[in-house]
């Protein structure tokens, strides 16, 4: 068996033989308006008590997202897919982004169709 390290047991998260007690599946999901043209969401989960949202996150080719903040979260956006311009700078597949809560941000400029796991750990708010 391989070894994870002290911090991580396997067996902890097993609950009978179900390994994971949440599993979202994108095939079972919808895309939905996101809060700015050319954006959309994929909510593949929302905690009941934090309003935090785990989502895909799509941004057409050619929109810019204007900058803002989130109040009320920090997020997380890992880019799967597409052309992410960002203060002059592209960025593609595998780039992490993190903004704190309250941390203004962007404009973020889809140059392809972009594709973000986003993970937001609080209401998603904007201002």
């Amino acid at each position: 068996m391989r070894s994870f390290g002290p911090a991580c047991n396997l067996n902890a998260i097993r609950l009978g033989e179900v390994m994971f007690p949440y599993v979202a599946l994108a095939k079972n999901k919808a895309w939905q308006p996101g809060p700015y043209e050319g954006a959309e969401l994929m909510i593949l989960h929302k905690h009941e008590t934090t309003a935090g949202l785990v989502v895909l996150r799509k941004f057409k080719a050619g929109h810019t997202i204007p900058a803002h903040a989130h109040p009320e979260a920090n997020e997380w956006a890992y880019v799967l897919a597409g052309e992410w311009e960002e203060s002059g700078t592209i960025y593609t597949v595998g780039a992490l982004f993190f903004a704190p809560k309250g941390t203004r941000h962007g404009p973020h400029i889809a140059r392809t169709e972009v594709i973000s796991l986003t993970i937001f750990d609080g209401p998603l708010t904007l201002e």
